[in-house]
């Protein structure tokens, strides 16, 4: 009988599809990186999927987010994409929570259930805490860097953030982990310098003591988060 992953079993096998089947991944942060990560495993054959977002969809996501559209704009991340993901595999087992991921709400999060966990949040202090985290668990992880002010998605490549360059956010966090004692950590990061966003374009984003938000575009975000899990998929898969 035809099923939806016939064309991914002709490349991976039946052995690798039921090992994806039987996986469990938790993607946090679901916008530009996250969205287009949790889709690509969805179409993969990943069997269990936890969401994790505190964000609405808003106007300014439509550029570059796969749950954004006219019709979802207000409606939770998190429930946005679980009704996306289900229109596409209604099998799958998604579990979406509305949770803004940080230090003080990190105990909330059981990870010792997850086969590999996807960040693909903002905040360096939620970075940190899921690195600290997985590493004590043994989890595998993948840890997405800036993905902002970039135009050249071929830039992108999936290295140990010891071998990083160029961005500053990986360079924060080399320097944090290695105070924790951490040395490695799998990232998606671009070797593309961070352009700077057209001044007069900016408006009220220039105000002092305002952090300056971030220029994007649908062409970067989305090949991360592709990128990011292609990763996790061969991986959990056996096949590297």
């Amino acid at each position: 009988m035809e099923t939806i992953f016939d064309r991914t079993r002709l490349l991976l096998g039946r052995e690798a599809m039921e090992k994806l089947h039987n996986s469990r991944v938790a993607v946090f942060g679901l916008g530009g990186v996250g969205g287009h990560a949790a889709e690509g495993l969805c179409r993969s054959g990943i069997g269990a999927l936890d969401l994790f977002d505190n964000d609405t969809v808003s106007l300014t996501n439509l550029n570059r987010q796969l749950i954004a559209t006219r019709e979802t704009i207000g409606m939770p991340k998190t429930e946005a994409m679980k009704q996306r993901l289900l229109s596409i595999d209604p099998e799958l087992r998604v579990e979406a929570r509305q949770l803004f991921y940080l230090p003080e709400t990190a105990d909330e999060v059981d990870l010792s259930r997850y086969d590999y966990v996807i960040d693909a949040i903002d905040t360096v202090a939620a970075k940190l805490e899921l690195a600290v985290r997985c590493h004590r668990l043994g989890i595998r992880l993948i840890s997405a860097m800036g993905a902002g002010n970039k135009l050249d998605p071929t830039r992108l490549v999936v290295t140990d953030i010891s071998k990083t360059s160029v961005c500053r956010l990986a360079r924060v966090m080399r320097q944090e982990l290695r105070k924790r004692g951490i040395e490695h950590l799998k990232v998606c990061y671009s070797t593309e310098p961070a352009l700077t966003p057209i001044p007069e374009e900016m408006g009220e984003e220039t105000a002092p003591g305002k952090r300056q938000t971030p220029g994007s575009t649908s062409f970067v975000p989305s090949v991360m988060g592709l990128i990011i899990a292609g990763q996790v998929v061969r991986e959990l898969a056996g096949l590297e």
